[in-house]
């Protein structure tokens, strides 16, 4: 038997702190990543829900007419 038990994944915070120094380093402006965080937040949001707009705007704390203009916006599949 081996000793590889699975490693713990560092925390939110570090993870954050990384993805920040990587873009920064990259060169992403911070209204690019401010975009691509909210697009991938509200796409993952809604395919959680099913594609129920309702339930996925009440879990993001924003209007559902605001949550479909951002979808089109993004052009984020349901």
């Amino acid at each position: 038997m081996s000793d590889s038990s699975p490693k713990p994944l560092p925390r939110l915070k570090d993870r954050m702190e990384a993805l920040c120094v990587e873009m920064i380093d990259r060169g992403i402006l911070f209204s690019e990543a401010q975009e691509q965080f909210e697009k991938c937040f509200i796409a993952e949001v809604v395919r959680r829900n099913l594609g129920n707009l309702t339930i996925s705007s009440n879990k993001l704390g924003i209007h559902r007419n605001t949550l479909t203009k951002r979808i089109n916006h993004y052009k984020i599949k349901q």
